[in-house]
C-alpha cells in the first residue's frame, strides 16, 4: 500500500509502506494493520502518528447536509450558535442518547450532577469520566469543589495557577506534568518522560522511579507528605486512560455540536446517525425510540417511496419525518435496492406483479422486502406480501424482466391481518426495529397486574423503595474500574432504567444476566441528583414472553 499520499493534508512516506513494515488485513472489510507495535516503531525512530477517525464527523457532516436540502439552511461546525442554554438544559438532562461522548451510561449518570453549563464544563465532563480520574479518586473531590466553589483552597500560589480552573483537581495530563515542575521542581524534559511512564507503567512499570523524586521535591519545597502522596497516587491514576486537555477540548466540541443538532434538527441528526451505522452505544432501535419520544415523525420502508439511505420527507408539522431507507432491511442487497430505485424513476410500482416484471427481482430479496413490510401500499398487509413474495416462481426470476407478467405458482388466499404482536416480532426480525407499539407496550397490561413500573414513574417514588421493572435490554457492561459490578440499561415504553448488579447476584444469576433479551428486574431505588438507578436484588428471564423477537445487546465491555 502506497501511503506518499496527503493524510490529513501531510505526506507521510517517500515510498511503499510494505517494504518497511509487513501489512496485512485486518479483520473489518477494507481495513489494513501493520505487524508492528507502536512501541518499536518509536524505538526504531520511526514517524508514529495517531489519526483518530470518528463516525461522528460523517454524521454531522450528512446532518448539514440534509438541513440545507430540506430548507436551505447552511450550517457547519463554525456557524453552530456556541453556548446555547436549552443545549445545555438538555445535556444536564442527560438527554443525550445518539451525541457524541456523553451518550454512555457513565457519562449520562454524571451529567446531572456536574451540570454542564458552558464549553469548558463539557471538557471536564469529559475527561473526568475515565478510569484514570476514577482510580485517582478526582470525581467526588471535584464535584465536592463544585458545588462548594468558595471552599477551594490551594497549597501554594504556584499551585492555584495550574488548578484553578479544575477546582484544585488535577484531571488532565498537562497539569500533572506542571505540578511535577511547579511543585516537585522537576525540568521539562523530566515531566514529558512522567507523561510517557503514565501510559506505560502497568505494562513495563517505571513509575516507582519517580515517586522518591516527585515526593521528596514537594517536600523540600513546602507541601506536605499527604499532598504529595496524593499527587502521586493520582499520578498513578491517569496511567489508565487519563486525557490530555486538548484531546477533551477537541471532543467536547463535536459534543456541544452533536447536542445543538439533536435538539434543534432532531430528525436530520437521526436520520445522519442510521446512515452511518454502526456506531456509538446504542442500536437503531433506541435511536428511532428516542427520536419518537422527542417528536419525531417516522415513516416505514416503502417500495415506492424509500431510497437506500434514510431520507428527510415533507411533514405537515414544523419539521420533517423521517423516512426509513432499503439499508435498513436485512437481507436486501444494494445492488437490487438501486436496481429498484432506477426502475421506479420511469413509474410508480403498481404491484408486485409489476415490480418482478421490471426489476426481475428475485425471490429471496423480494422475500425480504416482504417480510419488512416494504410491499404493503402495492400487496397489502404483511402475510399477503409474503405469501405473493413465496410464489413467485424461482425459475422465471431470470428472465422475469423479459416478460410481460411473472410467473406465480398459486393464486393468493385470503389471509388473516397480523395480530399487533405479529407485526411487532416481524418488524424486529426484518429491520431490528420497530415503528408501531413498542413490544413492552403490548405487554403493559399484564405488567400492571403484577405490579410491574414503567420507567416513567420511578422518579415519583422514594429512595429506597422496593420496585419491579421489565425491559429490553439494550446494553452491559462491566468497567474494569467497577470491581466486579455490572450495569446494565433496560428499555421499555416510556425510557431506559438504569441498573446496578452487585459481584454476588452477578454470579448467582450469570446465565439470566448474560442471555436474557428481556428481563424483569425487582430491587431498590437509589436517587440522587434525579438520576436513578436501580440497585438489583432478583432477575427475571423473560424471553418467553416475547418468543423469537430479535433484538440485540451489547456484550460487556
Amino acid at each position: 500500500r502506497h501511503l506518499s499520499q496527503h493524510v490529513g493534508g501531510f505526506v507521510i512516506t517517500k515510498g511503499i509502506l510494505s517494504k518497511l513494515v509487513p501489512v496485512e488485513n485486518a479483520s473489518m472489510a477494507d481495513r489494513t494493520v501493520i505487524q508492528w507495535e507502536k512501541g518499536d516503531l518509536e524505538a526504531l525512530g520511526l514517524l508514529k502518528i495517531d489519526v483518530l477517525a470518528l463516525g461522528m464527523l460523517s454524521v454531522i457532516r450528512k446532518c448539514f447536509q440534509y438541513v440545507q436540502r430540506y430548507r436551505g439552511a447552511a450550517y457547519s461546525m463554525a456557524s453552530i450558535p456556541r453556548e446555547d442554554p436549552a443545549v445545555y438544559q438538555m445535556i444536564q438532562q442527560a438527554d443525550t442518547v445518539g451525541v457524541f461522548q456523553i451518550e454512555s451510561r457513565a457519562q449520562m449518570s454524571m451529567l446531572p450532577r456536574l451540570k454542564p453549563a458552558c464549553y469548558y464544563d463539557l471538557v471536564i465532563q469529559i475527561a473526568i469520566v475515565r478510569p484514570g480520574p476514577i482510580q485517582g479518586n478526582m470525581v467526588h473531590p471535584y464535584l465536592k469543589n463544585r458545588n462548594n466553589p468558595g471552599q477551594v483552597s490551594y497549597p501554594s500560589e504556584a499551585l492555584r495557577e495550574v488548578l484553578e480552573r479544575t477546582l484544585g483537581v488535577p484531571i488532565f495530563q498537562e497539569q500533572v506534568m506542571k505540578i511535577a515542575m511547579v511543585a516537585a521542581g522537576f525540568n521539562p524534559g523530566e515531566a514529558d518522560q512522567l507523561r510517557r511512564s503514565m501510559a506505560a507503567w502497568k505494562k513495563r512499570g517505571g513509575l516507582e522511579m519517580y515517586r522518591e523524586k516527585l515526593v521528596s521535591g514537594m517536600l523540600l519545597r513546602g507541601y506536605a507528605l499527604e499532598f504529595a502522596e496524593q499527587v502521586f497516587n493520582q499520578i498513578k491514576g491517569f496511567g489508565d486512560y487519563g486525557f490530555p486537555e486538548s484531546h477533551s477540548a477537541s471532543f467536547a466540541l463535536l459534543a456541544y455540536v452533536s447536542s445543538w443538532l439533536k435538539h434543534y434538527e432532531p430528525a436530520a441528526f437521526l436520520c445522519a446517525l442510521l446512515n452511518s451505522q454502526p456506531m456509538g452505544f446504542y442500536q437503531p432501535a433506541q435511536l428511532v425510540h428516542d427520536a419518537v419520544r422527542h417528536g419525531v415523525e417516522m415513516r416505514p420502508v416503502d417500495i415506492n417511496e424509500s431510497f437506500w439511505d434514510c431520507q428527510l420527507e415533507t411533514s405537515r408539522l414544523s419539521r420533517p419525518a423521517v423516512r426509513m431507507g432499503f439499508r435498513m432491511v436485512k437481507g436486501l442487497s444494494k445492488p437490487v435496492a438501486e436496481k429498484i430505485i432506477q426502475y421506479r424513476n420511469d413509474s410508480r410500482f403498481r404491484d408486485i406483479q409489476d415490480l418482478v416484471c421490471r426489476c426481475g427481482i428475485d425471490r429471496k430479496n423480494l422475500s425480504s422486502l416482504a417480510e419488512a413490510n416494504a410491499l404493503l401500499k402495492i400487496s397489502g398487509h404483511r402475510h399477503r406480501a409474503y405469501w405473493e413474495a413465496a410464489g413467485t416462481d424461482s425459475s422465471a426470476d431470470l428472465f422475469s424482466h423479459m416478460l410481460s407478467t411473472p410467473v406465480f405458482n398459486e393464486t393468493i388466499p385470503m389471509l388473516p391481518v397480523p395480530e399487533k404482536w405479529d407485526e411487532t416480532l416481524s418488524d424486529y426480525a426484518s429491520i431490528g426495529l420497530t415503528l408501531g407499539n413498542h413490544p413492552i407496550a403490548l405487554l403493559r397490561n399484564q405488567l400492571n397486574e403484577i405490579g410491574i413500573l414503567p420507567a416513567s414513574v420511578l422518579g415519583d417514588k422514594k429512595e429506597g423503595e422496593l420496585v419491579s421493572v421489565t425491559g429490553l435490554v439494550i446494553n452491559r457492561q462491566r468497567p474494569m474500574t467497577a470491581s466486579g459490578v455490572v450495569f446494565m440499561t433496560l428499555e421499555d415504553e416510556t425510557g431506559q432504567i438504569n441498573i446496578v448488579i452487585w459481584p454476588t447476584l452477578v454470579e448467582q444469576q450469570r446465565k439470566v444476566l448474560m442471555e436474557s433479551r428481556l428481563i424483569t428486574v425487582r430491587g431498590k431505588l437509589q436517587i440522587e441528583s434525579n438520576v436513578i438507578h436501580l440497585i438489583a436484588r432478583e432477575l427475571v428471564d423473560c424471553n418467553h414472553m416475547v418468543g423469537h423477537l430479535m433484538t440485540r445487546s451489547r456484550d460487556f465491555h
